[in-house]
């Protein structure tokens, strides 16, 4: 039972302990003489004698504790954490051997052990490159040849969730709503016909040429679905529609296969943390006061199989509907006039809530960030109903609550650079809390917290964190 308390709480404990067992050995030791002197009048001279060894116990041993606390308690729990940012999270920079000084010679091994290790991955890392970058080069290429194919392709799993799509994919989709790696193509299309469509080519095993219609009735596709041969799931191939797209434009192909093996329907807290997709978000409003402040930008990135899901974001500014205050401007760049005909916060909030359909919403403080679409959600007429996950706590969690866990100090603990063009904007720091959240998936998992009931449950020992922020 004690083992899965932290180290801290642990030795606070101890401590506990023995003040209580002083206390009590002093109470007998001094009831034992009272009753030798068999003297009542003294009863009072011992009464008063007990409070101050009480008094003075306590101070000692409670001074002890402090002492303990910050100089070996604190410091182990610090190098502890900053071990395995090392060993599960790819972080680089030194060991804080003057926090760790009191250690003796535990902090200097640690620092040679994490040294030697670093260097055995970078010899790793180098001998990886070159066929990294030659796998870069090829995927550069593939993208390039499938761009100029002039027919929208992606690939889906039995359950309909998107595994590929291809520039012009991403144009096709783009028309009915943000496309989204691991998302329902139900988001999309009707239902029925495609599902129809997927049993008559579960049963034939042959290519099925259908009429699929647009999720919001206002486009129909005319498309062929084929068989992957032996892997699960399908092709799906819009014949008749092709995105026009810039010879400078950017021209995805965005994938993951192991998507293509579906996880079981469990229950939400028995999901695997690498079976999860994370929207992670940040806003910039005109103050900080959800109850009365608007938004004026949201960005959010899309996190899949623990990793950034690259050209997936969602960046845009939001018109407050009341004047930006220049401290504001001041911090996060944002001007009246830049917000003048943008979307309001419930065309915003809509396009937003659709991004993170089906996703656990990740931000950092973000009781904060959701008190403002909350008290928007009628405007918006959706609910904000996601799983969240809140960075600050996972910080908590992964390094300890002693810390401090600013994004800022997250970020240089993990190794995670902020341009600082990019600081206080919505993206920017929805960029770097994605990095964070990344570099923290496999520290958990390593720490046996492996699905995100685990997570949660951990992450509620330090909610008073979040209280102290708001």
């Amino acid at each position: 039972m004690l083992t899965r308390l932290s180290l801290r709480l642990r030795i606070f404990l101890f401590f506990c302990l023995l003040a209580f067992g002083g206390l009590v050995i002093s109470s007998v030791a001094l009831w034992i003489s009272y009753a030798r002197a068999g003297d009542p009048d003294l009863a009072n001279a011992y009464i008063f004698a007990e409070i101050l060894i009480a008094f003075g116990l306590l101070a000692l041993i409670a001074g002890v504790w402090l002492l303990f606390d910050d100089n070996v308690a604190k410091p182990i729990e610090r190098l502890s954490a900053e071990l395995r940012a090392r060993a599960h999270a790819g972080v680089s920079s030194d060991l804080d051997l003057r926090a760790a000084r009191y250690l003796g010679d535990l902090a200097p091994a640690a620092a040679g052990l994490a040294e030697q290790l670093a260097e055995n991955a970078m010899q790793t890392a180098e001998a990886v490159a070159a066929e990294t970058a030659h796998l870069a080069f090829e995927k550069k290429r593939l993208t390039d040849l499938l761009s100029e194919i002039p027919v929208a392709m992606l690939l889906a799993s039995p359950k309909h969730q998107i595994v590929l799509y291809d520039a012009q994919a991403a144009g096709v989709l783009a028309q009915i709503a943000h496309p989204r790696l691991n998302a329902s193509l139900f988001d999309y299309l009707e239902r029925k016909p495609l599902t129809d469509a997927y049993a008559k080519l579960i049963k034939t095993g042959l290519d099925v040429y259908c009429t699929l219609t647009s999720a919001d009735g206002m486009q129909t596709y005319t498309v062929r679905m084929k068989p992957l041969g032996d892997a699960p799931g399908y092709m799906l191939i819009f014949e008749d529609s092709v995105a026009r797209i810039p010879p400078e434009a950017a021209r995805p192909l965005v994938y993951d296969f192991d998507l293509l093996e579906t996880p079981s329907d469990e229950a939400f807290e028995n999901r695997a943390l690498s079976d999860l997709c994370f929207v992670v978000f940040d806003t910039e409003t005109t103050g900080l006061l959800p109850h009365k402040d608007e938004i004026v930008q949201i960005g959010a990135v899309r996190v899949v199989k623990g990793k950034i899901v690259e050209g997936e974001q969602l960046n845009t500014l939001v018109d407050p509907g009341i004047p930006i205050p220049a401290a504001s401007t001041k911090v996060h760049k944002v001007s009246d006039q830049m917000v003048q005909g943008a979307p309001d916060i419930a065309q915003a909030g809509r396009m937003f809530h659709h991004f993170a359909r089906d996703a656990v919403i990740v931000a950092h403080n973000a009781p904060f960030d959701m008190a403002f679409l909350h008290r928007h959600s009628k405007r918006m007429d959706v609910e904000w109903s996601h799983p969240i996950l809140d960075t600050v706590l996972l910080s908590a969690v992964v390094f300890g609550a002693s810390e401090t866990h600013t994004l800022d100090a997250v970020c240089e603990r993990l190794g995670i650079t902020i341009p600082e063009t990019l600081r206080h904007t919505a993206l920017g720091d929805a960029v770097a809390t994605a990095e964070a959240l990344v570099k923290m998936l496999p520290i958990l998992n390593a720490r046996g917290m492996t699905t995100f009931g685990d997570v949660i449950k951990e992450t509620r020992k330090h909610g008073r964190l979040l209280e102290d922020l708001n």
